[in-house]
């Protein structure tokens, strides 16, 4: 069989970025547990120039009755690439959307944005209370 080259990969992705989260039902509901997802890969695009920003996002949640599936999570990460956000803002609606999604008692979205004009930007937004 002759190896692949970049004429004879498939024309299409295999996976497609996405606004979904999915769930599924938390193995130790009651119980208090914190689950933490972590990426240095998080890219969205700048809304003044259009300009990538590329930050460490750090997501830790207790969850109450559901947990989040990661690869749903990444895909929803990854559909940030395209979109022009504020730091702030783009922080604030990851929280916004995980609360909908999973309804945790508590849950934490810190985004570090690499230096951007000598500037470090942190940001970090939080829901609920800390069992």
């Amino acid at each position: 069989m002759p190896k692949p080259t970049l004429k004879t990969l498939p024309k299409r992705r295999v996976t497609e970025p996405s606004t979904t989260l999915d769930t599924f039902q938390s193995p130790r509901p009651g119980r208090a547990f914190e689950v933490r997802f972590e990426t240095d890969e998080f890219t969205c695009l700048c809304p003044m120039t259009g300009q990538p920003d590329f930050a460490r996002l750090r997501i830790t949640y207790v969850p109450d009755q559901l947990c989040v599936e990661s690869k749903s999570l990444k895909l929803y990460l990854w559909s940030y690439r395209d979109r022009g956000a504020f730091h702030e803002a783009v922080t604030n609606q990851i929280l916004d959307d995980l609360v909908a999604a999973l309804e945790p008692q508590w849950l934490q979205v810190e985004g570090d944005f690499l230096i951007r004009g000598g500037i470090r930007t942190l940001v970090k937004a939080e829901h609920g209370k800390r069992p």
